[in-house]
């Protein structure tokens, strides 16, 4: 008995259980935040300094405060064989501004500050916005569509600053959830690797195959994918791999095979094509047709084409950050032709998570 089936593919990024920011030294009004870690899908921003110490931020009423922003955006994909009309794509983002620690001392000498307001650039990309309920304002009567104009409720933002202070009294900088939001995706076209995998399966061999393309259309400006990995479990009772291309990992233990490629862009070879080939030998086969998980992360560039600007004196941006990763979905394995036993025809498997609901229904805690 033998089978040959095209495969489902689907993106996946691993948690990072890194530890929070430790204390750092302070920072002065003119010195540029950087970032320092990427964790659990969060940008940590850091001013650098010399200082010990949260830092005074000694400015006079008509100085600039400086602030940080940073878009991060995760893209799930399912891909149903090598058919691009069945790809479904949910990208999702969020965007966060951070201030330095001794805004709050400024805050305390100028309690009537300048209302920090700044505008979401191509806000056409997107759909279900969902602005901190808590802290941002907007005019829902804008008639230019691809901008979108906010306004921070100053009295909410010093409060929640003050009070995160007196909770982190050695942080140097405070992370605060502005926006979260879905990417109005484009199917296949949106994902920045384009997939397809293949097995056949025979009672004694497995042979596996996997396609991939690096798409510079759903990038903003094309920036390398970094870190990309493969994993594939195949059970079967493997006893022997024979003609892996390039080489891999093969863990018997969990059964799994892993490659692991530095970097996929317009600069690598074929431009950013390219196939991954593995011949295994069984003991107990045949194979069953297993899920690929693919995880990459990417600096620089988002899917959305969003930016952000101020509006109005009073604040900077020091820093201005984008990022986007491979998110996390777990379809079902399609063995023998796709379908799984006793699904109805034209059933998709797989989880795709729901789309963010409309209007204010998920409350944004802002954090520190």
């Amino acid at each position: 008995m033998s089978c040959s089936v095209t495969h489902s593919v689907s993106f996946s990024l691993p948690l990072l259980n890194l530890p929070h920011p430790a204390s750092t030294p302070g920072h002065t009004e003119n010195e540029q935040p950087s970032l320092v870690w990427f964790d659990r899908g969060k940008f940590y921003l850091t001013f650098e300094g010399s200082s010990r110490g949260p830092s005074p931020l000694t400015m006079g009423a008509q100085d600039t405060l400086p602030v940080a922003a940073a878009f991060t955006e995760t893209v799930n994909a399912y891909f149903k064989g090598a058919d691009p009309s069945k790809c479904i794509v949910k990208i999702t983002g969020e965007m966060v501004l951070s201030f330095p620690a001794g805004i709050t001392r400024h805050f305390a000498n100028n309690p009537a500050p300048a209302v920090l307001t700044f505008r979401v650039l191509n806000y056409n990309r997107l759909e279900h916005v969902l602005p901190n309920p808590q802290l941002l304002c907007c005019d829902s009567t804008q008639s230019d569509a691809s901008t979108k104009e906010f306004w921070v409720n100053m009295p909410n933002l010093m409060t929640h600053l003050k009070k995160v202070s007196e909770q982190k009294p050695q942080a140097t900088y405070y992370n605060v959830d502005m926006l979260k939001y879905q990417v109005s995706a484009q199917g296949i076209q949106s994902t920045p690797l384009n997939l397809a995998v293949s097995w056949r399966c025979d009672p004694a061999s497995t042979d596996l195959r996997i396609d991939y393309k690096y798409n510079t259309e759903a990038m903003t400006t094309p920036v390398a994918l970094n870190n990309v990995q493969f994993l594939v479990p195949v059970d079967g009772g493997v006893t022997k791999l024979q003609a892996v291309l390039p080489p891999a990992v093969w863990n018997a233990e969990q059964q799994r095979i892993l490659w692991k490629i530095p970097d996929i862009s317009q600069k690598s070879e074929n431009g950013g094509v390219g196939s991954l080939l593995a011949r295994f030998q069984l003991s107990e086969g045949p194979s069953v047709p297993a899920p690929l998980a693919v995880q990459f992360t990417s600096e620089g560039s988002t899917l959305s084409s969003c930016d952000i600007e101020l509006v109005g004196a009073g604040y900077r941006f020091s820093l201005i950050k984008k990022r986007f990763a491979a998110g996390r979905c777990q379809p079902a394995a399609l063995p023998r032709g796709g379908r799984r036993a006793g699904a109805p025809r034209g059933e998709i498997l797989g989880e795709i998570p729901p789309k963010i609901p409309r209007g204010g229904a998920v409350s944004l805690a802002a954090r520190g």
